[in-house]
């Protein structure tokens, strides 16, 4: 029989610097090791959990020596939830490591040569900042070591919160998120107390069944509020019970939406958003712009730290009143129609036809009337006929998902090669890759990053490019 191996421990690792994922690192006998939840300054016992050639992973079992810029967590649940991993991290600091992840990803990963960078742009609120928030229903609440020392609760383990990193199946219940502002915890809340008081099924991630599988809740800067709810089966009665419930108790609602979900994954953009009360969508404000949002609707999660992006994109456009501007993964049209008012002409693209309809829809809200949306996928969208109906770009604007753009895409820049191009990216490395392909026709001009996610490692970035000139383009 073979032997269990005894689990490999570190014992006094000082930690001296984070990685680009996020992880505090120390080194021991030449080798990197990740320490999740640490930070510089750190003397720590590490429990190795994964080992590689090149590096391990472990999690800190003992502290001999905190680090003196350590900060208490401000949230109860921090080390179980995936989210907000850097709350001890004053935030300088946090800003420190996320302009140092840009700047190594672009110089590593795209040997990119960069200009004087600017400072990091904080966020104007490091808490509450977000308009978005998707919580999931759950049988399988996660269980501190101390709960299951005592048994299986009496609540029946229901939970309505965050997955647990690693664990699809476990679900942390969340008390007070400090992420969304109210009445984001009262209605989540509310909600919770509502099905366990009537015995509704929460959903069970494995064996997929039960009742109430997700509740969604957005909310703008001019106070509206949107609501979701993704039931996994279609009993009207409980279905109308709960939305007249949470439509009574909370006035303050503009929008309640629901839907039913048989598929294996919560993403709700394939499915049919059922209208239950109020408005169709909310409305967030950006300067004297106004756009509508519905339930399938992306826009930046942070609308405070949007609105100065935003600023900053209008600032490098320079836009005299002439150009064509294309905005590709243009979304709900933000961008483009922030533009469109200097622009002579501005082409939204989008992958999703329901985002497009909410584009012509705020184009129509702000009387923008130079400006065509197409649905489609890119890479597919952008040919040189294309360009040859809509008009050749003067600048592009690139806002991809954070896999980056396709090689097809990448040719098609090249194909129509406008004068300049705003690269904006939730992803420093794919970004980093991408402008590498172009960086033979093109430089960068400027490099901003911003910070849409404090107390995350997560960091927005945006590039300036402009074209190098050769003889044979003049």
């Amino acid at each position: 029989m073979r032997k269990n191996k005894q689990p490999f421990r570190i014992e006094k690792l000082k930690i001296t610097d984070i990685g680009s994922e996020g992880k505090a690192l120390g080194k021991w006998e030449e080798k990197v090791v990740f320490v999740p939840l640490a930070m510089p300054g750190d003397v720590v016992d590490v429990q190795i959990t994964r080992r590689q050639r090149n590096f391990m992973e472990g999690k800190a079992v003992h502290f001999h020596r905190h680090s003196k810029d350590r900060l208490p967590p401000f949230c109860e649940h921090f080390g179980i939830c995936g989210g907000c991993k850097w709350q001890h991290l004053p935030y300088p600091m946090q800003l420190k490591f996320k302009q140092k992840q840009v700047t190594d990803q672009l110089e590593r990963i795209g040997k990119l040569i960069l200009p004087g960078e600017s400072p990091i742009l904080p966020s104007p609120k490091t808490t509450f900042y977000r308009n978005k928030l998707e919580f999931t229903f759950s049988n399988n609440r996660w269980l501190s070591a101390e709960e299951m020392e005592k048994g299986k609760p009496g609540d029946g383990c229901n939970a309505l919160g965050f997955h647990i990193p690693g664990r699809f199946d476990k679900v942390l219940d969340i008390d007070r998120c400090h992420l969304q502002p109210d009445p984001s915890n009262e209605i989540r809340l509310a909600v919770k107390e509502y099905a366990l008081a009537r015995g509704l099924s929460f959903f069970d991630l494995r064996q997929q069944e039960g009742m109430l599988r997700n509740l969604i809740v957005r909310t703008s800067l001019l106070g509206e509020i949107m609501i979701i709810v993704a039931f996994y089966e279609t009993t009207t009665e409980i279905i109308e019970g709960l939305l007249d419930h949470l439509w009574a108790k909370f006035p303050m609602i503009t929008s309640l939406h629901y839907t039913v979900n048989r598929k294996a994954n919560d993403s709700i953009l394939d499915l049919d958003i059922r209208h239950y009360r109020g408005r169709e969508y909310i409305i967030e404000q950006m300067d004297e712009l106004k756009f509508r949002i519905g339930p399938k609707s992306f826009y930046q999660t942070n609308s405070g730290q949007a609105h100065n992006m935003y600023g900053i994109i209008r600032k490098w456009a320079a836009l005299t009143g002439r150009e064509v501007v294309y905005d590709l993964y243009t979304g709900t049209g933000t961008i483009a129609i922030y533009l469109a008012r200097d622009a002579r002409k501005v082409i939204g693209i989008e992958y999703v036809p329901e985002a497009v309809q909410d584009a012509y829809e705020n184009a129509s809200l702000n009387m923008v009337n130079n400006a065509h949306f197409e649905a489609g996928d890119m890479k597919d969208i952008l040919t040189r006929e294309f360009f040859s109906k809509h008009g050749q770009p003067n600048l592009i604007i690139l806002d991809p998902p954070r896999t980056g753009i396709h090689q097809k895409v990448t040719d098609a820049l090249l194909m129509a090669m406008p004068e300049r191009i705003i690269y904006v990216s939730c992803n420093p490395a794919t970004q980093a890759r991408d402008l590498n392909l172009v960086s033979h026709r093109y430089r960068i001009i400027k490099v901003q990053a911003v910070d849409m996610f404090p107390h995350t490692q997560h960091v927005e970035n945006m590039v300036l490019l402009e074209r190098i000139e050769k003889s044979s383009d003049r």
